[in-house]
């Protein structure tokens, strides 16, 4: 099996889960423990990009209490981050185990790390679920479903298009033809040392 074919089957089953009870305060049941290491960190991963998607819904509500905006708002903040930190643990994955590839003379760099095509894999596989959603919508007109399948057709063809391009990668990384260099992410407003608004108090 394909590394996204098992990727996307997983995206799949933490969107489905996720919507079973259809709450950002609902407890994470992830499927996977921690011995399956990259299953149970996709898992994680898909659960949070869809907590957030739905926290992104609510903040624009236009009648919203501004202070539970607020909390909204830092709390979409700390989700930030935790998608972060997972992204580079499932790039670590990858330095693992491709850690004794020998790199060829003429290998290349992608423009990014596998974990980070990843990332946009999952936040795809979220798209494709809420426009499927919609295409099934009873109280939409016919046009509005047709113009969603337009959509979802788009983004059926882009999930299989960056499938293919994350596996392709991960065949040139394991054969030596790219090779890997991960940049944390210095992302400098959530550190009190670097924002000048939180080191300045």
């Amino acid at each position: 099996m394909k590394f996204t074919e098992n990727a996307n089957k997983i995206f799949s089953q933490a969107i489905e889960d996720y919507h079973v009870r259809d709450n950002v305060d609902a407890p994470i049941n992830n499927r996977y423990d921690k011995e399956s290491v990259i299953e149970n960190r996709l898992y994680l991963k898909c659960w949070i990009d869809t907590v957030q998607w739905h926290l992104e819904d609510i903040i624009r509500d236009p009648q919203i209490d501004p202070v539970e905006a607020l909390g909204i708002k830092r709390r979409i903040d700390v989700s930030n981050q935790d998608r972060t930190d997972l992204v580079e643990q499932i790039d670590s994955y990858f330095r693992q185990k491709y850690c004794d590839v020998k790199v060829l003379p003429d290998a290349t760099i992608n423009t990014e790390s596998p974990a980070w095509a990843i990332d946009r894999l999952s936040i795809l596989a979220l798209k494709i679920y809420h426009m499927r959603e919609q295409t099934l919508r009873t109280d939409a007109t016919e046009e509005h479903k047709e113009k969603c399948r337009g959509k979802l057709s788009v983004l059926l063809e882009q999930q299989k298009d960056l499938s293919t391009a994350i596996d392709q990668l991960l065949d040139d990384i394991e054969a030596g033809r790219k090779y890997m260099k991960v940049y944390r992410q210095m992302k400098m407003y959530n550190d009190p040392s670097t924002n000048p608004v939180l080191y300045g108090k």
